[in-house]
């Protein structure tokens, strides 16, 4: 087959960005897969570029390069393709909605796939007749505004299928949004086994990685561990991640350090690219979220055969720990049970590299060639029934699209009329 895989930006770093190259190296071994980038921003990609994949871009952000686009005038009106709900539209113009159909309408593949809300609705309405168009959901439908549902529930019922990397996501999918006859399937992001030899269970480093954004409690996580301190004060905390343009969160977090006297137990770290070597340097993982997506995080620390302490939040941890086996899961918001389950570990020697080791064989199921087979077989089943887009007639379409902006309009007419009560009561 002939896969193509739609990406914002591949010059960048991020989680739907390493997890797109792991699946479409490990497909590249039997297939002719590519990845076009909307946008390039340099002349490597940062995370490095998967082996056996073709990777082209669109539109070039390079000032120095003789192609940079910044000067054609289209590059500063404002896109009317991709949706404004989705959160990236700024950074989308008259130039990204040219050069999306121009590349769309011509694309000669078996499947096409979209990697956030945007570029699926892209692939909706300007992708041509013939590959089976695939959508694929890296964060959450919760997580969308309600705009953008409104959205995706008019537009994706022009897809063949949705991937979700939960269950519980997909559930969501199927119940919230009418799409009938579209495919929606729970697929796992991938994580290849790492390079380095997995953490012994020796280290007296808990080890935590991710942005330093307010979804990641990391606040949470410090004031649990001055509980473990004060029980265990052999014991330190490494923290990894970068931080917002501000570098506000990562200076509250810096005072709280300081506040609780923790800056010889606790550190933030930065960034570091490859992580891998510094998850062997721990012991134990933690994760704090108020939220997750998946959980990228806590299976890079389970392959690299660290037990994962996690708050028990929506939507992926339940799904990847087996709680009491390969980690412990805890409440979401209480620093005390992280605290708790934390000394539970780090008091007890032979449970650590039990669960240690259990963790790493566990997330085995998360490698890169057991989830592209997964891709694999769905993409296979759909191309051989053929994508619905060469058996929909042009009315079903307008049908369907005409469906969608009846209650768009249902809406705003009742946002209207909810307007003008409001402001009737208020006069």
């Amino acid at each position: 087959m002939h896969i193509s895989f739609l990406l914002h930006n591949a010059y960048g770093i991020g989680g739907t960005i390493r997890t797109t190259f792991n699946l479409a190296q490990a497909l590249a071994e039997q297939h002719d897969v590519e990845i076009v980038s909307v946008f390039r921003h340099r002349d490597e990609p940062a995370l490095g570029a998967p082996v056996g994949v073709r990777l082209d871009y669109l539109v070039d952000h390079r000032k120095t390069s003789p192609g940079y686009d910044g000067h054609d005038e289209r590059f500063a009106l404002p896109a009317k393709v991709f949706p404004e709900s989705d959160g990236r539209h700024r950074q989308y113009s008259r130039l990204t909605d040219a050069r999306l159909a121009a590349h769309l309408k011509t694309l000669e593949a078996d499947v096409v796939v979209g990697t956030r809300p945007g570029l699926n609705v892209h692939i909706t309405r300007q992708a041509r007749r013939g590959p089976v168009r695939v959508g694929q959901e890296h964060l959450t439908l919760a997580g969308h505004s309600h705009r953008l549902r409104r959205e995706l529930s008019r537009r994706y019922g022009l897809l063949d299928a949705v991937t979700t990397v939960t269950e519980a996501d997909a559930h969501a999918y199927r119940t919230r949004l009418k799409l009938p006859g579209v495919r929606i399937e729970a697929v796992p992001n991938s994580v290849p086994a790492p390079a380095v030899a997995p953490a012994d269970a020796s280290a007296k480093w808990v080890v935590a990685a991710g942005r330093l954004t307010k979804v990641k409690r990391y606040d949470l996580l410090i004031r649990a561990f001055a509980k473990v301190v004060a029980a265990r004060p052999d014991w330190r905390l490494r923290i990894y991640g970068g931080g917002d343009a501000s570098g506000n969160e990562k200076d509250k977090l810096r005072a709280l350090i300081n506040e609780l006297g923790l800056y010889n137990h606790v550190f933030l770290m930065g960034s570091a690219n490859p992580i891998e070597p510094e998850w062997v340097k721990g012991s134990i993982a933690a994760v704090t979220s108020s939220h997750e997506s998946f959980g990228m995080t806590i299976v890079e620390a389970m392959r690299s055969g660290l037990p994962v302490v996690s708050t028990d939040c929506p939507h992926g941890p339940r799904e990847i720990i087996a709680d009491g086996t390969d980690g412990r899961l805890v409440p979401v918001g209480d620093a005390g049970a992280i605290a708790d389950a934390l000394l539970g570990l780090i008091n007890d020697d032979e449970l650590r590299r039990a669960m240690g080791t259990a963790a790493l064989e566990n997330s085995a199921r998360f490698d890169p060639g057991s989830i592209a087979g997964r891709h694999e077989a769905l993409f296979t089943e759909l191309v051989s029934r053929g994508a619905r887009g060469r058996s929909r007639s042009r009315v079903h379409e307008a049908l369907y699209l005409s469906r969608g902006a009846v209650l768009d309009r249902a809406y705003s007419l009742r946002h209207k009329a909810a307007s003008a009560l409001r402001k009737g009561q208020t006069a």
